[in-house]
């Protein structure tokens, strides 16, 4: 009959943390100050760790520890063993508080500012990573769990929905705009004074200079699928990729834009551009929230989404 083999308790940070204590400040009584624990809870792991370790660490004369020829080389690896749990729990601490965001370039210039504000009101120590662009490279970031969460203009193709969670967030609406006093709309455009802006039908529209945004952003998805299919002849005289770039073009009278309201807002307030109503045409749209099936929500992701839901 084989004799049972005793099993000794493993070794535990505690009592890896007493030894070096032990071992730096060279008695359990200033050990124990030092870890705020008893002189008997640190007496008893130290003897709990030489028995693990089947090997004597101190020599006990008196009341006066003296230090083993085999503590060296243990305080040695034990301090390295200590050294990278502080080492983990540093990077777990570091990526608990962050999120990276992806969103497309209206909501992310115009829009998340203020959401980011709230972020950092409530957790000061958060690190946020942001990345803008249009919303089918946005989703595409996304797909490959880049971003953690997203919020784009467009509504996700059929085949990112494998992969995808969405969820509609909040409405926008397009505007048709132009310089105020615009020579495109001089003799052609109805002005009405009460709501201050202009009016077209669509075949007066199609005979006008248009700029939009690049195939792939959410705003031109919308420009296609609820303007352009109604004015096949209409003349797109640029394809531009940054919002910004085209309410300037428009500002000298280049042509007539198409953009979300947000963008627009403060020149419409002013006066220096002014809004263009096409008979007919809803450009109202959702924005949708996005991630990843796969992705871990974290803390941090829960409290930027309870932010996001808030406004």
């Amino acid at each position: 009959m084989k004799k049972a083999v005793q099993t000794l308790p493993k070794i535990t940070f505690r009592q890896l943390a007493v030894f070096v204590s032990i071992y730096q400040t060279g008695s359990t009584s200033r050990a124990s100050e030092e870890l705020h624990l008893s002189q008997s809870a640190v007496s008893s792991a130290l003897t709990e760790l030489e028995a693990r370790l089947q090997m004597p660490l101190f020599e006990r004369v008196g009341r006066r520890l003296n230090q083993h020829p085999n503590a060296y080389p243990v305080y040695i690896q034990a301090q390295a063993i200590l050294g990278q749990a502080l080492t983990l729990e540093h990077y777990h601490k570091h990526h608990a508080e962050q999120i990276h965001i992806g969103a497309s370039t209206t909501i992310g210039n115009y829009v998340l500012p203020p959401l980011l504000a709230k972020l950092y009101g409530a957790l000061p120590d958060a690190n946020v990573d942001m990345y803008i662009a249009n919303t089918q490279e946005v989703v595409a970031e996304v797909e490959q769990l880049n971003i953690d969460i997203a919020l784009v203009e467009g509504m996700p193709r059929p085949t990112d929905t494998k992969v995808i969670e969405q969820r509609a967030w909040r409405t926008d609406t397009l505007m048709v705009f132009a310089k105020r006093d615009s020579k495109w709309l001089n003799g052609l455009a109805e002005y009405d004074a009460d709501k201050d802006c202009y009016r077209l039908t669509v075949a007066q529209l199609a005979t006008l200079p248009l700029l939009v945004r690049e195939a792939g952003s959410g705003t031109r998805q919308i420009i296609d699928e609820q303007l352009l299919q109604q004015m096949p002849d209409a003349e797109i005289i640029m394809a531009i990729q940054q919002s910004e770039a085209i309410k300037h073009m428009v500002s000298v009278d280049i042509g007539l834009g198409c953009l979300s309201q947000h963008v627009i807002h403060a020149e419409l307030t002013t006066g220096q551009l002014v809004q263009v109503k096409v008979d007919g045409i809803d450009l109202a749209r959702t924005w949708w929230l996005v991630w990843h099936k796969a992705r871990h929500q974290s803390p941090i992701w829960q409290s930027f989404i309870d932010i996001i839901q808030e406004n």
